[in-house]
């Protein structure tokens, strides 16, 4: 099965930038979309990025024009630029990878990123 390890979260003062990197190791993971989630305490998860095996990349309205997603995919690794941080950021973030039916319902650790003001 497909692994993933999030990491590079930390905490920032609102304006700030941060890079989280998603490390995935599997069978056939160049051949996969893969993307970024972030979930806050009591909320659900919310989908913020993703990015085809193709390099294609589609941005949630709300981070748009602050957060940038890549991949590399020599490496299996995808990657969350993001700059402009603001307090509503706030939150657990965790990549995910196509599979079988879609995003897959394995979750690993996140990592988590925290604005302050």
């Amino acid at each position: 099965q497909v692994r993933l390890a999030e990491s590079g979260g930390g905490s920032v003062q609102a304006g700030g930038s941060l890079r989280l990197s998603c490390a995935a190791s599997g069978n056939a993971v160049s051949s996969r979309a893969m993307g970024w989630y972030r979930q806050a305490p009591g909320k659900q998860r919310e989908l913020v990025a993703t990015i085809t095996s193709g390099g294609n990349t589609n941005i949630d309205d709300s981070v748009k024009g602050r957060f940038t997603i890549s991949r590399d995919n020599a490496k299996n690794t995808v990657y969350l630029q993001m700059n402009s941080l603001k307090p509503e950021d706030t939150a657990v973030y965790y990549c995910n990878i196509e599979g079988r039916y879609g995003w897959r319902a394995v979750w690993g650790q996140g990592t988590l990123v925290t604005v302050s003001s």
